[in-house]
């Protein structure tokens, strides 16, 4: 890509831009933001750098590029973390000067930063690259400040501390020095009062001299008076302010590097161009057109079904269209019209996407993933969704083999707005980035839950080559990087982990996974215990899932829930009562056998969270059926087919187990917040029937018990799959159920 470099002549936007060349992108022209009184050297600016910004004139002659400045006429007036468009914001000075230099070099695609830990700076620089269309760069983020530094020093950046304000800093001492030798010093104030090493505090400000970015010629400053702002005896403050300088040209240099690039006065070497005017106000969202959003007129005939929890603080809602027999009109309109009937449920209750946590979009053909995209981006954006966008994972599922329509979502929803958003739009060496309305990761009452994860590499944004293992630990180091930000793991704080692999991955390649996973968990344990690392959850439930295809053509995608608990001493107890010594009502005849613990495996922090993965394998069928079941085998794409009756038996089971589970635990149903039935296509059974037979269990199962009630809208969700299970080996169970139950 064409990159315009964000400068303010410190030594962290110099070696951004450097990554940028690192990872295939061209510099093209860089923009700074300077006071509009040139005699000033510091504003009180919670965005940018300035001091020294008498210097940064130089630096389109020494990098040969075209160099845009812009006086701040703005201050921080809207100074919440998420910025919302505000007149007058310090801001809006960078979205014109941004907007400036995409009109006068419209090649350029992105915008790079040297944020490293500043989620406040981060986040006004994307969304000015979101207003303009263009991506953000912060390949320094959420990187080591030590090894950052060390980095820098190395590749060769020479650069001054111009602002010193920290204690163990002293502006007579430390002011006009070298990075290169201050960094033991600064090392020995990060293991005594904690300091940020790269000045991510306010430590300290610097102004680069020299760095490979400068081809043509190097600064060398001549003069300069310190200037102290406080002479505090703890954390003096004090700033260096050049008098004056001189450019040394290097011997290298030909100025060739300047020919027969454009005849435009943009590509002549030292182009210095101050961009001025005011912000021109913007337009509102644009609104939805007649031809991407469906009058409700023409999507009223469509048949959807509506299922929802009955928590009432945190639930989930779930739409499909189910007329089997209704011949799919094509994805956009199918997802729009489950997207209208889902943003309809959420105002019935006087909520919005603002409240909703997590999204699950099912699709059912991959090659349309870019026209969901463009359709779910009209219905939930970062407009509306101001505390942060929901999370997301998307996956193609054989709906039309079941009988449903072309698109299928889960919601997570929760009715008040404590959420906690991750939402990282910047490409970063840090963890994949998510450009447009979905993030990384939402905590919402002490659960984390994570977007889906590819084996993506973060600063590329491509598939790791290599095959489906090493997708899958990027995938695994991807989540760790969201997970960190949370002070959690996924080794030790996991309360779910569902895998979802491509049906394009051989067996050989499964087993690789599934053995790959467990060593990773297992290192990974080990090493937080070394740490003095206290394990949040006991063990972590695993579920694989074979799909038919992800995103990107990916093999992998992780997508865990974690308990990330603001008492980190908090510990986890799984076993509350031993199930056998209770006294079950036999519902259906059903009594306890000691195979039943076979079935499922839990998760439970007491008093706080249940999940159980229950797996009902043939051969459990086979059992709970008391005789073998009626399979016809090869019929056409079936591999075999359940009867009716005995879909029954077994449905009525896993609700009978279930409330077993309950019970043992001390959770019922109200506390249900996720509840999904995973069936293969292999049963060849449609949602509608499958979903009839399960709603019948649960009618029952209300009348023989007070424990439940059952209202117009199934508690649960059927979801189609090529196969499930708690081994990627044998992901072929009749059924598999999902439950995520809470009192939080």
């Amino acid at each position: 890509m064409k990159v315009v470099g964000l400068v303010s002549g410190g030594k962290d936007s110099c070696y951004a831009m450097m990554k940028c060349i690192e990872y295939g992108h061209e510099i093209v022209a860089l923009a700074n933001l300077m006071p509009i009184d040139e005699s000033v050297d510091e504003l009180d600016s919670y965005m940018y750098q300035t001091v020294g910004h008498q210097i940064v004139v130089s630096y389109a002659e020494c990098m040969g590029v075209p160099l845009f400045r812009r006086r701040i006429k703005g201050s921080p007036r809207y100074q919440n973390l998420s910025y919302k468009m505000t007149p007058d914001d310090e801001v809006e000075d960078m979205l014109i000067l941004l907007k400036e230099i995409k009109r006068q070099i419209p090649s350029i695609t992105a915008v790079s930063s040297g944020a490293i830990a500043s989620d406040y700076q981060r986040l006004r620089v994307e969304s000015n690259c979101s207003r303009l269309g263009l991506v953000s760069l912060a390949y320094l983020w959420k990187q080591d400040q030590s090894l950052l530094l060390q980095e820098m020093i190395t590749t060769g950046i020479a650069a001054i501390t111009v602002k010193v304000a920290a204690m163990g800093l002293d502006p007579a001492k430390h002011l006009g020095k070298e990075i290169s030798y201050l960094q033991p010093h600064l090392l020995r104030l990060k293991e005594s009062y904690g300091m940020n090493v790269c000045g991510e505090g306010g430590e300290y400000e610097t102004l680069t001299l020299d760095c490979p970015l400068f081809k043509n010629a190097r600064i060398v400053l001549d003069e300069f008076q310190i200037v102290l702002h406080s002479s505090d005896s703890i954390a003096p403050v004090g700033v260096l302010h050049p008098s004056a300088f001189h450019l040394e040209y290097k011997k290298e240099c030909t100025f060739s590097d300047c020919e027969g690039r454009s005849n435009t006065c943009l590509k002549k070497m030292g182009y210095v161009c101050e961009v001025e005017g005011d912000c021109v106000p913007e337009c509102e969202a644009k609104s939805l057109t007649v031809d991407s959003v469906l009058e409700f007129s023409e999507i009223a005939g469509v048949k959807l079904h509506i299922s929802r929890s009955r928590r009432g603080d945190t639930f989930s809602i779930g739409c499909w269209i189910k007329d089997s027999s209704r011949t799919s009109e094509g994805l956009q309109k199918d997802l729009t019209a489950v997207l209208k009937r889902i943003e309809s449920q959420l105002a019935e209750n006087s909520f919005g996407w603002l409240n909703v946590l997590y999204i699950h979009l099912y699709i059912a053909n991959m090659n349309e993933f870019s026209l969901a995209n463009e359709t779910y981006v009209r219905f939930i954006t970062e407009k509306k969704c101001d505390l942060g966008v929901p999370s997301r994972s998307t996956i193609e599922l054989p709906l039309t083999e079941v009988g449903l329509g072309r698109a299928y979502i889960e919601v997570l929803v929760a009715n008040d707005l404590r959420k906690r958003v991750l939402h990282v739009q910047s490409i970063s060496s840090w963890a994949p980035s998510c450009i447009g309305p979905y993030s990384q990761a939402t905590l919402h009452n002490e659960i984390l839950h994570m977007a889906g994860q590819l084996g993506l590499d973060p600063p590329t944004m491509t598939l790791c080559s290599g095959g489906a293992i090493a997708e899958l630990e990027q995938a695994l180091k991807n989540c760790e990087a969201v997970a960190k930000c949370f002070n959690c793991s996924i080794a030790y704080s996991a309360i779910v982990l569902i895998i979802y692999c491509s049906a394009s991955v051989t067996s050989d390649q499964r087993i690789k996974i599934q053995e790959r996973l467990e060593t990773f968990l297992r290192e990974r344990k080990l090493d937080e215990l070394d740490n003095g690392c206290m394990s949040k959850v006991s063990s972590s439930n695993i579920l694989y899932i074979l799909v038919p295809d992800l995103p990107k053509r990916a093999l992998v995608e992780i997508k865990p829930v974690l308990y990330a608990p603001e008492d980190k001493e908090t510990l986890p107890q799984t076993n509350v009562q031993d199930p056998s010594c209770l006294t079950l009502p036999n519902y259906w005849g059903f009594q306890h056998s000691c195979w039943h613990d076979s079935c499922y495996r839990k998760c439970v922090v007491r008093g706080k969270i249940c999940v159980v993965i229950l797996c009902i394998t043939k051969e459990l069928a086979t059992k709970i059926c008391s005789e073998s079941l009626d399979c016809d085998m090869n019929q056409g794409d079936c591999q075999y087919s359940v009867k009716q009756k005995d879909m029954q038996r077994i449905t009525r089971f896993c609700v009978y187990l279930l409330d077993k589970v309950f019970l043992g635990n001390d959770f019922s149903w109200g506390d249900i917040t996720n509840l999904r039935f995973y069936f293969p296509t292999s049963l060849c059974m449609s949602a509608d029937m499958l979903s009839l037979i399960i709603t019948d269990a649960f009618t029952e199962f209300s009348k023989m018990s007070r424990r439940i009630k059952v209202g117009n809208e199934p508690i649960f969700n059927v979801v189609p799959v090529l196969g499930a299970g708690q081994s990627i080996t044998s992901m072929d169970d009749v059924i598999t159920c999902e439950l995520f139950a809470t009192k939080l």
